[in-house]
């Protein structure tokens, strides 16, 4: 199936044969649905936390983080193009549909409005407005990440996503002295990056008096998978080589594993807020690294307490903290089990990656939520399960996902480093059959491509996983472009 021309690529992109004959298997068989056990729910998986957990654990976290190296991740890989889709559609027929005529009316309304206005000092056709704002004729939005574009507009500055994040980070990601971000972007836009870094940057620290960090890094070639023809063939260019394709966000599992910090923040790129509406994220970005602290001190206490003699009632005792606050929960077996097999569970538990997903209500908004979910001996795991690791045929299994009170906005905090403060290797605490495969079509012709499992899904299925409700205000993501005209995108 492999000629020499393939193995030579293959060792170029650092992938091994076996790997590409791993990923033929899974478009041959597919991947196994996840086992829904219930929604995670308030008090059943997901912890609501009083204004006095949030104060007290904000007050942990000030504390810890003058000790403790903090660093926050954002993925900005991706091209803004579908947030342009109703623009480009425009464009293309012509005429205005729904979507577009709102942009039109409120165009004035925009943060990047001035930069148009400057390429068309008097306001020309819609189409000439379109080509302007999205083709590289102009601003080129149609093709850069939208950590580039112009996102809100303060009275002596417009901020993109980029710049946001980084005062944010000044709250949260700092000692106060020094702020550390790291973004995952893609090699074609990363000069764009650095140019955007070295312009702000000086200004942003002049103005919060913090010394910014900032380290970028791309999706590995390693990490891409090869595509096949409808018959589970390997989909060959014209040239005859071999199609590979990036795998999704579930790649930057490897991003995520060479950085070294105590805590590691991960949020998306588009879901920033002007400085007026920033407190309630930075709150409660502060209370769930103080309750991950206060967590990963508990299982420093009984890592030790369990290195002796453990007695029933401390069994107990740490197989409740397992449930609430590791996502840990026995099924019917467990009490079969002897002493020994239950402590030697706990030590394995108690030695992996730990997060704390912030998840808010669900307001219909399409993508994954928490869920108890059956493994094979039985037990029950909290996971951020997407639709399209759902078994929708099967009708208790849908009514399941459908069930579910709260939605996933990728509002990560994550430990990555044992007890003894020595990294872990994130690759060995994924579940490879989690991935996806979906259909695409290259040069009018049908493929199946395949995803990795997805970072903050089967990527992190066997991390220690704590749900906590944070507040809907938090989430504000720019999905298309009239998404900035909302309240929350406002100044």
């Amino acid at each position: 199936m492999l000629n020499t021309v393939d193995l030579t690529l293959l060792e170029k992109k650092g992938i091994k044969p076996s790997e590409v004959q791993k990923q033929i298997d899974y478009f041959k068989q597919g991947f196994p649905w996840m086992k829904l056990d219930r929604a995670a729910s308030i008090g059943n998986g997901i912890i609501h936390l009083s204004d006095a957990d949030v104060d007290r654990y904000v007050k942990r976290f000030e504390e810890a983080k003058k000790t403790m190296s903090i660093l926050k991740m954002v993925p900005a890989s991706g091209a803004a193009t579908r947030m342009f889709k109703s623009l480009f559609e425009h464009l293309s027929e012509a005429k205005p549909n729904k979507e577009s005529s709102v942009f039109f009316d409120r165009l004035s309304e925009f943060a990047f409005a001035p930069e148009l206005k400057k390429l068309l000092p008097e306001w020309s056709t819609e189409q000439e407005i379109l080509e302007n704002l999205l083709l590289s004729k102009g601003l080129d939005y149609g093709s850069l990440p939208k950590g580039l574009l112009s996102f809100h507009y303060y009275e002596d500055e417009v901020r993109t996503p980029l710049e946001e994040h980084l005062v944010e980070a000044v709250e949260y990601a700092s000692d106060g002295k020094d702020a550390y971000l790291h973004f995952t972007v893609s090699p074609e836009h990363r000069s764009r990056f650095d140019a955007l870094v070295t312009q702000v940057v000086p200004k942003l620290e002049k103005k919060f008096q913090v010394k910014f960090h900032i380290s970028f890094s791309e999706q590995k070639p390693s990490t891409d998978t090869v595509a096949v023809d409808m018959d589970n063939n390997l989909f060959r260019e014209a040239d005859g080589s071999m199609l590979f394709r990036p795998a999704g966000h579930g790649a930057l599992l490897e991003n995520l594993n060479d950085l070294d910090a105590d805590l590691i923040f991960i949020k998306n790129i588009d879901n920033v807020v002007p400085d007026k509406l920033k407190e309630s994220t930075i709150v409660y970005k502060k209370a769930l690294g103080g309750l991950l602290v206060e967590i990963l001190d508990k299982i420093k206490v009984y890592t030790k307490l369990l290195e002796g003699e453990v007695s029933t009632s401390v069994l107990q005792e740490i197989q409740d903290f397992a449930t609430t606050y590791l996502g840990i929960l026995p099924g019917k077996a467990w009490d079969a089990h002897s002493q020994a097999e239950k402590l030697a569970l706990f030590k394995m538990i108690f030695n992996r990656p730990t997060r704390i997903c912030g998840v808010v209500k669900n307001t219909g908004e399409p993508g994954g939520g928490p869920f108890w979910c059956r493994d094979q001996e039985g037990n029950s795991t909290l996971q951020l399960v997407e639709s399209a690791q759902v078994d929708m045929s099967n009708e208790s299994q849908k009514a399941i996902f459908t069930e579910s009170t709260h939605f996933n906005p990728v509002d990560l905090v994550c430990a990555t480093k044992d007890v003894n403060g020595k990294s872990f290797d994130l690759l060995q605490y994924r579940d490879m059959s989690t991935g996806f495969i979906t259909e695409k079509t290259k040069d009018g012709k049908k493929l199946k491509a395949q995803e990795l499992p997805g970072l903050w899904n089967g990527a992190m299925a066997y991390w220690n996983t704590i749900f906590v409700e944070v507040p809907l205000d938090t989430f504000n993501p720019v999905k298309t472009v009239n998404d900035l005209l909302r309240p929350s995108h406002q100044n």
